[in-house]
């Protein structure tokens, strides 16, 4: 079993940055997957990011270059950089982890970005 609390959401102006953190707890691996989905109001939950073997990262169009995914698998946490936000990029921002061994996936309960004036 694998449990996801994300930290670091909150009402950030356009053009600013935040730093989202998800620390995991349980039983993980290196070779895992993990990273970052996000659910603006009225929309379907979109990938934004993802960190797996041998640190390869995959991101989603509307975020590259402006987003960056990494991990620290001695701390067992991913962290989402988030550059030159917009107000587009408002949603809650869930925690993501498969376990390739079992193709079950993990989710954290979210956290809340705001971006507005």
């Amino acid at each position: 079993q694998v449990q996801l609390v994300e930290s670091g959401g909150g009402l950030v102006q356009p053009g600013g940055s935040l730093r989202l953190s998800c620390a995991a707890s349980g039983t993980i691996s290196s070779i895992d997957t993990m990273g970052w989905y996000r659910q603006a109001p009225g929309k379907q939950r979109e990938l934004v990011a993802t960190i797996g073997l041998g640190y390869s990262t995959n991101y989603a169009d509307p975020v590259k270059g402006r987003f960056t995914v990494s991990r620290d698998n001695a701390k067992k946490t991913v962290y989402l950089q988030m550059n030159t936000l917009k107000s587009e990029d408002t949603a809650l921002y869930y925690c993501y982890y498969r376990k390739l061994s079992t193709r079950v996936d993990y989710w954290g309960k979210g956290t809340l970005v705001t971006v507005s004036s």
